[in-house]
This record gives C-alpha cells, structure tokens and sequence, in this order.
C-alpha cells in the first residue's frame, strides 16, 4: 500500500492503546474534494461494492423479468445479519426462480442475528447457505443467471455473470482492474483505487440526475438501500443505524477488513475508505466522522457521537476510554 495517514486512535487510561492508519478518498461532481493518505492505493472493496455487482441483475433486465422488488434489490446490496427479515426474503426470492439452499455457492455460516442464532441451537439445527450474510447478493447473481441462462457455477470468474460484474466495475469506477481475489462467499472481488471506489460512489450518488439504462440501474439500487436500512445489514449495526440517521440522505455499506463507502445524492457525493490494519471499530468511526463533515448527520446526533467518538465500556459498564477519530476531518 502507499503511504496511509492516522486516522483513528484508541485511548485508554489517558495513553494511546492503538492507532489506526489508512487511506480515504471524498468526490463530489467527479472532482476530489478531499485525500487522506494515497488515493491510488489499490485496494479490495470487498463487500462494500455489492451495488456495483447489483448493477447488471437491474441493468440487465433481469429485476424487472423476475419481478424483484426494492426489498430483493437492498438484500442483493446487503451484508445482513441472518435475521429472519433477511432470511425469510432471501428463500422467497430463490425458491420463485424455482431453485433452493444447494443453488448458492456462498456457503454456510452462523448468522450474526443471536436470535436467529439461538434458535437453530434450539432447534438441533446447521446454519444453511441463505444465513450467509452474502446471501441476497448470491440471489441476485442467480436470477441473473437465469435470465442469461448460464452454467450452475455462476462464482467462476470465467463465468458469464462474472465477466458481466467486472464490466460494470470497470465502467462505474473509471480504471481496468489490475485482478481480482475470492472473497469470503467465493465470488470474485475486483481490485481498484480508493479514488476509482469512491468515483463509483459518486457516481451512484449522481445516478438519479442522469439518464440512460445504467444512471436508471444505479438510482435504483441507490433508492432500495435507502428504503431499507434494516435489510442492508440488521439491527444494531452500524450501516443500518448510520443510514436510519441520516434520514434518507445516504446509503452507507460496509466491507469486510476495514473498508466503507456513502453515497450521498443530494451532494451528488461519494466516499471511500480504508482503514489498513482492517479494524472495523475505526472504519465505522472514520465513515461516521465523514457523514458529518459533510452535514449527513449532526455531530450532537447520539448515533454519530456513538461511532466517530465511541466510548470504551468494559463488562461493568464503566467507561475505561474512547475511540476518536484524529484526522482533521
């Protein structure tokens, strides 16, 4: 990576526990408005992109030929938590293309959702592919499957739906991708800069001002995950309470190892960050402080002041330090 600046510091008994570098990048109108750290520092988006692999299932068609819904739209946007509201949509969408749990190819894991969680435990039962918080994305790439009528292995990079992801992330992020790694649902995860990452953004933000089949696809997605905080990730989790209080302003979408993006369209407005050692606490800290200085939400507003400036509790419940963002945002 090039050179990251310090972003986010932990303090704990008035010494600082851990310092948090990493890069980010805001564009408004496709001009830089503001760099922390390198913006070409190629990175992986991981699951922050999911609109941008969203694209060709609307772009394509293939949402209206299904009839999906805004719902459908935010879940194939969604890292969500397993809960039943994300579960029970996902096994609707797949079983009206006729398919079932054994069609993804994301994998199983336990859902975060402790309701959820607890009740499979009761229940004597494994976790299935459709509490993959990945799930709704891999529904989506299935009913473009279908429509295009690909092979079964529609993860292979080779494989039509892929090469159709790849194109749109090309053309939303402005730069050929130098590759690709598998991501965690066994996808393929194009890499771009943070600049080319939060170009796409604010070209999503800027969507719903354009014309054209692919500006349409993109407000679309944009609109899904604003309507449906709940469905993009779950309760008690940052994007979902992030979007919740910016009141309709932001999508807000988190990536695995510590990177977050915004779309903000009524500033015509994108972001992108990464925080390079991973931490989630100091990404969701770093997007919090962003949305603010953008006038997204009100620094007094509990939400933002839990997330840019969290406090450390411990298992009593005292206040033992602080998370704080240091960069001069």
């Amino acid at each position: 990576m090039g050179e990251a600046v310090e972003l986010v510091e932990v303090r704990r008994g008035g010494r600082v526990e851990n310092r948090h570098r990493g890069h980010a990048v805001i564009m408004r109108d496709g001009e830089t408005e503001a760099v922390w750290g390198d913006p070409d520092v190629v990175i992986y988006p991981r699951s922050s992109c999911k609109m941008i692999q969203a694209l060709p299932l609307v772009e394509s068609s293939a949402a209206d030929a299904f009839g999906l819904g805004d719902e459908q739209l935010a879940l194939a946007c969604a890292s969500h938590s397993g809960a039943a509201i994300h579960t029970a949509r996902v096994t609707d969408w797949i079983a009206g293309l006729g398919l079932a749990d054994d069609d993804f190819r994301c994998g199983a894991h336990e859902p975060a959702d402790r309701e959820a969680r607890n009740a499979l435990v009761r229940a004597g039962r494994a976790p299935c592919q459709v509490h993959n918080n990945c799930s709704g994305k891999h529904a989506g790439f299935l009913t473009l499957n279908r429509h295009i009528r690909g092979g079964r292995e529609y993860v292979d990079p080779g494989h039509p739906v892929q090469q159709a992801v790849r194109a749109a992330f090309e053309e939303v992020t402005g730069e050929r991708s130098p590759g690709f790694g598998i991501d965690g649902c066994s996808a393929p995860n194009f890499a771009t800069t943070i600049s080319g990452l939060a170009r796409a953004m604010a070209g999503y933000a800027a969507a719903g001002t354009g014309g054209g089949v692919w500006a349409a696809a993109q407000a679309r997605l944009v609109r899904a995950m604003i309507a449906h905080p709940a469905l993009i990730s779950g309760e008690g989790r940052a994007c979902t309470e992030l979007m919740r209080a910016a009141r309709g302003r932001a999508a807000v979408k988190i990536g695995a190892d510590g990177v977050y993006v915004a779309i903000i369209p009524d500033l015509a407005t994108g972001v992108a960050l990464k925080i390079e050692d991973g931490s989630a606490r100091a990404a969701e800290a770093m997007i919090a402080a962003l949305l603010v200085r953008l006038g997204v939400l009100d620094a007094a507003d509990p939400v933002a002041r839990r997330y840019a400036n969290a406090q450390l509790l411990n298992w009593r419940g005292l206040r033992v330090g602080e998370v704080r963002v240091t960069a001069a945002v």
